[in-house]
């Protein structure tokens, strides 16, 4: 069984012709499934009013679609969240008569550079991320391996209990594994797993699942919290990092300046309180002060975020150490 999880920027509801509808809220996904291989779609629902379902879709995706009618503000938007999240894999469907040579200055540069143009058929698109998702296919847990699981949404399930939804970003999870939640640490084990309906006994990096979990409540939890049994796992409030900015960004940042961090599910106001540039103002090291804990592991990335920006809500991005 392999998956693909796979942002769809393009016109709103444009991936129902591609998938069923599943959950909904500020980002919609949409499934997709032939045998035991599964695709996950995610829209921005929210977009573009909010940039955080932006950040999210982008955070979750393997890969990319990206449905381009116009060049305007919006496409330049789509193309710097995709390239400081490093969606390397994707692709692109024009329209309105639009040919690959109207879009290459746009994204020249960036990783959407390597995106495949693919036409507009529903069909041909389905067949396409199937196949994808095949290459994917997980392959059985190794002994020990811990995981990571970021989340998404979270309820109560009558007769079930708490369930949550997420995506497995690193190793994976097994039924019965004792984790912790992060932050704070409280200790919870995985009831059951379900990916696409079915039930598994385990899940993988990649992976779409649903957990039911004993010992924690719903009303617990929040987007952005993390499942996991790795020692490494990181939470703190201020960070202290190497930043690249975007080179559409106008000037140096500036002690004061209030930013949102972006990692995983999390999307949190950070404010900069020191700025060492060396020089360099477009790779400054920034000390952050975060509103809320941020969970992360050591070598990470997080994209950076001004939403009083106007048209560029995009700053860069920031390794955590």
């Amino acid at each position: 069984m392999g998956n693909l999880n796979l942002a769809v920027l393009g016109p709103a509801g444009y991936a129902k012709d591609l998938g069923k509808k599943g959950t909904e809220s500020d980002i919609t996904f949409y499934n997709l499934k032939k045998g035991e291989d599964t695709v996950t779609i995610i829209e921005p629902t929210r977009y573009p009013e909010r940039l955080a379902p932006l950040f999210y879709a982008a955070s979750m995706a393997d890969a990319a679609l990206v449905v381009v009618g116009a060049i305007t503000p919006t496409l330049g938007e789509w193309v710097l969240m995709l390239d400081e999240a490093r969606v390397k894999q994707g692709y692109i469907v024009l329209q309105n008569y639009l040919t690959p040579g109207d879009v290459a200055p746009l994204l020249r540069g960036t990783v959407l550079e390597r995106y495949e143009f693919v036409e507009e058929d529903p069909i041909t698109l389905r067949d396409l991320l199937l196949g994808e998702a095949h290459a994917r296919s997980s392959v059985p847990l190794a002994a020990g391996a811990v995981g990571a699981i970021p989340i998404d949404h979270h309820f109560n399930v009558r007769g079930i209990g708490t369930v949550i939804l997420g995506g497995v970003v690193r190793g994976g999870i097994r039924k019965h594994d004792a984790l912790k939640v992060y932050p704070g640490e409280r200790a919870i084990t995985v009831r059951s797993i379900q990916k696409h309906d079915d039930d598994f006994d385990w899940a993988a990096e990649g992976d779409r699942v649903g957990l039911a979990l004993k010992n924690v409540e719903s009303d617990d939890l929040d987007r952005g919290f993390v499942l996991s049994s790795d020692p490494a796992l990181r939470t703190g409030t201020n960070l202290e990092g190497r930043a690249t900015l975007v080179k559409y960004w106008p000037a140096p940042l500036t002690a004061g300046t209030v930013l949102h961090i972006g990692h995983w599910m999390q999307f949190i106001p950070a404010r900069v309180e020191a700025v060492r540039d060396d020089g360099d103002w477009r790779h400054p090291t920034l000390t952050l002060a975060l509103e809320k804990d941020l969970v992360y592991l050591p070598g990470d990335t997080a994209v950076l975020h001004y939403l009083e920006g106007g048209k560029l809500r995009i700053a860069g991005h920031i390794e955590l150490a």
